[in-house]
């Protein structure tokens, strides 16, 4: 303590001497005034430190608003909302930090060697943040041009932030232990095995990255599909080490980036830019309802809008058919060609279908008989929506099912369904045995 006074009192120091001075005259007792002294320089440092980080906060604010006013760059907004002016104000006294630690811990020379340190540390991750500022302002702006849209930017923004922290990590040793950069390296090389093992999802998320860019696999905003992970909506984030989904049921899922290449997934992508959605379902028939159809009904099924052209045209082709062949008993329909009901339903299907307004014209449309299953004869509506809204799409579908399905009767068709509790079903034995003589036969 005697040391300290003595050093104030033959201090070369002309503040520190003189706010020492300042607190003798007021009456601070001569054993705390040094202390004393100290507390008020650093709070006087650090007001000063906090005015000239706000003057030139305010400045670069002003500066960068004018700009991007007069640009209308977005570059310059990004710079604003990724705080650009803030960490670079945090740098600006720097300079008298530097410069006033000798004076404020003048008589307390121990600390200043670990302060300049401390602030050269400082300045190293100042200077970190302010280059990734400038990078993900850049990407920010990058992501609205039409050759970077849907681009796992943030993938290769991890990599630049890991290689400035590999800098930042040997500049700070080498302030810290006043060594040479290259024994930080000598030291990284013997521990290398331990880092690979530490840093293998990194590294694999990495490789997978600029797989999936350069193939151009999956980008933001894209619908993929992946059950093995529960995975089923949109791609919201890509980065080094997780792909984020945002699903239907708007939870998320989160995968791994190299599962993108090391496992299968869908990408509905393709379906999107084509303009239209598939429609892939079918209508169960009943066999047992399917049956020729008589000469006098087909006046009837005339009148069913899109079916009188096709039964003129196909009914004087099936009658010269059966001529050629000789085939004029008409008694048994199963003698040469016939119309059929189900025949007639599928054209009518068909013609349904292509004039329907919800309905992608240069696009796949048929409507195809399946093979026979135990429940009945599928038959398959195969279709393109002309829109990929997931809403319109589910009410075309259902618009086109709703009509066919109740159109299936004027057909004498029969869907198939399993029988519910409600329904009354008729037994019908052709080969009963008379009541009597099932009397008859239990006596016996």
């Amino acid at each position: 303590m005697d040391n300290i006074e003595e050093g104030l009192e033959t201090s070369s120091n002309f503040i520190n001497k003189y706010t020492y001075d300042w607190l003798i005259h007021i009456g601070v007792p001569r054993q705390s005034a040094a202390y004393v002294n100290l507390f008020v320089l650093l709070v006087l440092l650090i007001l000063l430190v906090y005015l000239v980080q706000w003057v030139v906060r305010k400045l670069l604010t002003v500066v960068i608003d004018k700009v991007a006013d007069k640009t209308n760059v977005p570059f310059f907004d990004y710079l604003r909302k990724n705080r650009f002016p803030h960490y670079l104000a945090l740098i600006a006294p720097i300079s008298l930090i530097k410069s006033s630690i000798h004076i404020v811990f003048d008589n307390f020379p121990k600390l200043i060697a670990p302060l300049d340190t401390l602030v050269e540390v400082y300045m190293v991750l100042m200077t970190i943040w302010i280059i990734m500022s400038i990078l993900k302002s850049g990407a920010d702006s990058l992501r609205h041009h039409p050759v970077f849209e849907g681009k796992p930017l943030d993938s290769y923004l991890q990599v630049i932030r890991m290689v400035l922290y590999l800098f930042a990590a040997v500049a700070i040793f080498s302030i810290v232990t006043k060594k040479n950069p290259t024994a930080f390296f000598a030291a990284m090389g013997a521990a290398s095995a331990v880092l690979l093992l530490m840093f293998k999802d990194t590294i694999m998320g990495f490789v997978a990255s600029i797989q999936v860019t350069t193939n151009d696999m999956v980008r933001i905003g894209d619908w993929i599909t992946m059950p093995k992970y529960g995975a089923d909506g949109s791609v919201t984030e890509i980065n080094l080490t997780t792909v984020k989904v945002q699903n239907f049921d708007k939870t998320i899922t989160t995968i791994p980036t190299y599962s993108l290449i090391s496992d299968s997934f869908q990408n509905w992508r393709g379906m999107q830019q084509s303009g239209g959605r598939r429609i892939k379902r079918a209508i169960i028939i009943k066999q047992n309802s399917i049956r020729f159809v008589k000469d006098d009904e087909l006046e009837k099924y005339k009148k069913i809008e899109g079916l009188a052209n096709y039964i003129e045209t196909k009914g004087k082709e099936i009658e010269r058919h059966n001529q050629d062949k000789g085939l004029t008993n008409r008694e048994y329909l199963l003698n040469g060609r016939n119309f059929t009901n189900f025949g007639l339903f599928r054209k009518y299907a068909e013609w349904y279908l292509q004039n329907h307004p919800g309905l992608h014209k240069d696009m796949t449309t048929m409507v195809r008989q399946m093979a026979p299953t135990e429940t009945g004869i599928p038959l398959e509506l195969y279709a393109f929506t002309n829109t990929v809204v997931w809403l319109q799409y589910e009410y075309i579908m259902a618009d086109i099912f709703d009509h066919l399905i109740a159109s299936v009767k004027y057909f004498d068709l029969l869907i198939f369904e399993s029988a519910a509790g409600t329904d009354i079903i008729d037994v019908h034995f052709d080969n009963a045995i008379p009541a009597a003589d099932a009397k008859k036969e239990n006596s016996l």
